[in-house]
C-alpha cells in the first residue's frame, strides 16, 4: 500500500498545503504600503518645492489637491475591475502605473508642467491600487487563503499597511530632501525600490475573486439591502479619514515653522510621520472598541479628530510647532478610528461579489477629505487660519451628531 493513501499521510498533506497560507496577506500587504507611500512622498515635500522651484504656496496646494481628480475615478472603477479581472491583475497593473507617476515626479525639476499628470497619475494608480489591494488582503485573511480573528480584523490590515507607508513615505522623503543633492529626484527614489518588492512580493500571493457566472458582471450593480446603512453609517464618517491627516500635512506645517529656519523640510516629513503612526497605534483601541460597538469606533475617532483640530487652531494662532506636532497626533489618531471603522463596516455590509465595489465607494468617499487644505487656502484670504480650522472642527461634531442620530444607532 503506498504511504500516500493513509489518513495520517492526507492529514500531513493538508497541513503542508495549508501551513503557507497565513502568510499570503502579509505578501499583498507592501502593495498597500506602496500605495501609502506614493502618496505621502509629495506631502512632505511642498515646503520644498516653493524653495527650490519657487512655487507659490496656492500651486504646491493645488497640485496636492489634483492627486484626489485622478483618484476618485480610479476608486469607482477600480472596484468594478477587480470584481472582473481578479485582484491580483488589476493591483500589479495599478502598482506599475504608480511607478510610471513617480518617474514623472521625478522629471518635475526639468520641466516642472510634469508634475501636474504624475500627480494625476499618482492618484489614478494608488486609488486603483487600494481597492483591489485592500480586498485582496481582506480576502486573504480568510479561509481558504489564511486566518484572522474576526472578519473586521481581517479587514483592518490594509489599513494597517496603508498606514505604514503613509507614516514612512513622507519621512524618507523629507530627509533625502534636507540633506541629498537633487533633493527633488532622488526624494522619489525609494518609491521605485519598494514598488519592485511589493511587485515581487505579490506574485507568490494567489488570486481570490470568487469565481463569476457569464451574467455576473453585468447583472450585479449593487446590492440595494446595502444602500441604506452604507448611506447612514459610513458615508458621515468616510470623508474625515483623510480630511484629519490632509490637514495636518499640507495646512498645519506651513503655518507654524516660520521659526524653524532651514528645518521647515525636515519639520515637514517629522508630521507626516507623525500623524499616521499614530492612526497604527490607535489600532488596537479600534479593535476593542469594534468588538463591544462598532459605532463606538467611529464616534471616538470623529470626537478625537475635532480636539486634533481645535489644537492645530491653537497652535497656528500662537506659532507653535510642538503644539502643532501634538495636534498631528491626535488628527493621525482620528484617521486611525474612522479608517477601521470604516474598512469593518463595509466587510460587514458587503456580499463577496459586491466587496471591491463597495470599498471602493468608502475609499472614494474617504479621499474627498484630501481636498480640504485646497478649501482651507482659498478661505484663508478672508478668514484667519485658525477661525478656519476651528470651522471645520464643528463640521467634524456635526457629522458626529449625523452620526449618532437614533437611527444610525439602530442600525449599527
Amino acid at each position: 500500500m503506498s504511504v500516500s493513501h493513509t489518513p495520517t499521510a492526507r492529514v500531513g498533506e493538508a497541513v503542508a498545503t495549508a501551513a503557507p497560507a497565513p502568510r499570503h496577506w502579509l505578501r499583498a500587504g507592501w502593495l498597500m504600503t506602496a500605495s501609502g507611500w506614493s502618496a505621502n512622498q509629495y506631502s512632505s515635500l511642498l515646503g520644498a518645492y516653493r524653495a527650490h522651484l519657487g512655487l507659490t504656496a496656492a500651486t504646491t496646494t493645488a497640485l496636492f489637491a489634483v492627486y484626489v481628480l485622478g483618484l476618485i475615478p480610479a476608486l469607482l472603477v477600480g472596484g468594478p475591475l477587480a470584481d472582473r479581472h481578479g485582484r491580483r491583475r488589476v493591483a500589479r497593473a495599478a502598482l506599475g502605473l504608480s511607478a510610471l507617476a513617480t518617474c514623472l515626479l521625478m522629471a518635475g525639476p526639468a520641466v516642472p508642467a510634469l508634475l501636474w499628470p504624475g500627480r494625476f497619475l499618482t492618484g489614478v494608480g494608488a486609488g486603483t491600487l487600494l481597492t483591489a489591494g485592500s480586498v485582496w488582503i481582506k480576502e486573504l485573511s480568510t479561509p481558504p487563503y489564511g486566518t484572522a480573528p474576526s472578519p473586521g480584523a481581517a479587514a483592518r490590515r490594509s489599513g494597517l499597511f496603508l498606514s505604514a507607508g503613509f507614516a514612512t513615505g513622507g519621512l524618507a522623503a523629507s530627509l533625502i530632501a534636507q540633506w541629498a543633492p537633487l533633493p527633488m529626484v532622488l526624494a522619489y527614489v525609494p518609491h521605485l525600490v519598494l514598488s519592485a518588492a511589493a511587485a515581487l512580493s505579490a506574485a507568490r500571493a494567489p488570486e481570490t475573486a470568487p469565481p463569476r457566472g457569464p451574467h455576473t458582471a453585468v447583472a450585479e450593480p449593487a446590492a440595494p439591502a446595502h444602500r441604506a446603512p452604507f448611506r447612514r453609517l459610513v458615508v458621515p464618517v468616510a470623508p474625515w479619514v483623510f480630511a484629519a491627516p490632509s490637514i495636518a500635512f499640507a495646512v498645519l506645517p506651513a503655518l507654524v515653522d516660520g521659526r524653524l529656519h532651514g528645518w521647515q523640510t525636515v519639520y515637514a516629513g517629522i508630521i507626516t510621520a507623525v500623524t499616521p503612526g499614530a492612526g497604527l497605534l490607535v489600532a488596537p483601541l479600534a479593535r476593542r472598541l469594534s468588538a463591544r460597538h462598532r459605532l463606538a469606533t467611529a464616534a471616538t475617532g470623529l470626537l478625537v479628530t475635532a480636539v486634533g483640530l481645535l489644537t492645530g487652531a491653537l497652535a497656528v494662532a500662537h506659532a507653535q510647532p510642538v503644539v502643532a506636532l501634538f495636534a498631528a497626533a491626535l488628527l493621525g489618531a482620528g484617521y486611525g478610528l474612522c479608517v477601521a471603522y470604516g474598512l469593518t463596516e463595509v466587510a460587514a455590509l458587503a456580499s463577496p461579489h459586491h466587496l471591491a465595489r463597495l470599498t471602493a465607494r468608502f475609499w472614494a468617499l474617504c479621499y474627498l477629505g484630501f481636498l480640504t487644505p485646497y478649501g482651507v487656502t482659498l478661505l484663508t484670504g478672508a478668514f484667519a487660519p485658525s477661525t478656519i480650522l476651528t470651522g471645520v472642527a464643528a463640521l467634524a461634531l456635526l457629522s458626529l451628531a449625523v452620526l449618532l442620530r437614533p437611527g444610525a444607532r439602530s442600525s449599527a
